[in-house]
């Protein structure tokens, strides 16, 4: 691992371990193929099950659920290992993790809990989290048009989810939906439910090595036992996402390990006019940006990982170091295939594949914009969003 300050000796020794076990696991079993995989557009699922051997899905989620019972650097670490070689193989166990298996455990009752945890750590199941809809965007609450109404002991839901990780590959879907009397909740909802499709959206320029979808319910009924009862609002989604972008702030950074690495041994290797382009002080500049994002991204996620442990971590937190850390591993990405000119055009070099993959990882999850006015409201109290202004909370 490139680490110029060394933070990895600020891991305990149990997420070294595991840092260590995710990059020898993912180096052999991945990293020799994600180029055709992404290429042909194809996502692993022969490796769901690895995933889940490795401790990849839940890592977080208490053992008597099924998980590890792990500290937060742990799914830290195993999200930049899997961003490494790349970001659709961060975004499986990352919607797996933190947008399905965390709201069943944070807000599920113990029936849910019993039922959908160990599967899905064990990756027996696969979920989906719907909460984003084609005219939602940024705006969830506003424009969500999704719906559920009481039918005796049923709910019935009614409207569709746009831009959905693991939408086609998905047992159970968590559908975020308003009720009859505007309130956002959640629902876990199996996807071989009557009325309920799921679309794959083709012909996409990024995060190829992964399932993207689009999930259409039409009267689709489901017990009142499928609800979540433990939180109603946007509190629910906007808390997962909370877990997310943590996650994100970290993969971002196995990216940016992955596209310097490429870009100074090319640098290194290639001549021109009778020297390494390395000695080149434009290239260098590249170089040196890259280290020291990287290096600035991994003291922040690592301190962002101890105030998750102790319970003192703000969403706005988060959202620093999504917004920062992800837009210098784009910047980096692009930078990276520069230094490898026409070469890194090609899927010989993996610089480019990061780079269209970054494109993603800026938009979604909130867009560097939006961070950036959530942040400007945290610092100034004044919300630039259009509403007044909002309390500062913890994420739990």
């Amino acid at each position: 691992m490139f680490d110029f300050y060394q933070v990895g000796e600020l891991l305990t020794p149990e997420e070294q371990a595991m840092q260590k076990a995710a990059r020898r696991f993912l180096e052999a079993e991945c990293l020799p193929y994600i180029a055709a995989w992404w290429e042909n557009a194809e996502f692993p699922t022969h490796l769901i099950r690895k995933f889940g051997e490795m401790g990849f899905l839940g890592p977080n989620i208490p053992v008597e659920y099924g998980g590890l019972g792990a500290s937060a650097a742990t799914y830290g670490v195993v999200s930049y290992e899997l961003e490494r070689i790349d970001s659709g193989l961060r975004s499986f166990c990352s919607v797996q993790s933190s947008l399905v298996m965390y709201p069943i455990w944070a807000y599920g009752s113990e029936e849910q809990k019993r039922e959908y945890l160990p599967r899905l750590a064990r990756g027996e199941l696969v979920g989906c989290f719907g909460l984003t809809e084609a005219d939602g965007g940024s705006d969830p609450d506003g424009n969500m048009k999704t719906r559920a109404r009481r039918d005796g002991g049923d709910y019935v839901l009614n409207g569709s989810k746009m831009w959905i990780t693991n939408g086609n590959l998905a047992h159970i879907a968590l559908i975020w939906a308003k009720d009859e009397a505007g309130v956002v909740r959640g629902f876990i909802v199996p996807t071989d439910s009557k009325g309920f499709r799921a679309h794959k959206i083709q012909h996409k320029a990024s995060l190829r090595a992964s399932v993207t979808s689009e999930l259409v319910l039409e009267e689709v009924r489901v017990p009142k036992t499928a609800l979540l009862p433990g939180v109603e609002g946007l509190k629910g989604p906007l808390s997962c996402l909370t877990q997310a972008r943590f996650g994100i702030a970290w993969g971002a950074l196995g990216a940016l390990e992955a596209v310097y690495t490429e870009a100074l041994a090319f640098a290194q290797s290639r001549t021109t006019f009778g020297a390494p382009i390395a000695r080149r002080q434009l290239v260098q500049e590249k170089l040196v940006r890259m280290a020291a994002d990287h290096t600035k991204g991994l003291l922040l996620a690592w301190r962002l990982a101890r105030l998750k442990d102790e319970s003192r971590l703000r969403p706005a937190q988060v959202s620093l170091a999504k917004r920062d850390n992800v837009r210098a591993a784009l910047n980096g990405a692009r930078a990276a295939r520069e230094i490898l000119g026409g070469s890194g055009i090609t899927l010989e070099y993996h610089s480019i594949r990061h780079m269209l993959n970054l494109e993603t990882v800026d938009t979604y999850e909130g867009t560097h914009d939006i961070h950036t006015l959530i942040l400007g409201r945290e610092l100034t109290g004044e919300n630039a969003l259009g509403e007044g202004p909002r309390p500062r909370t913890v994420a739990r």
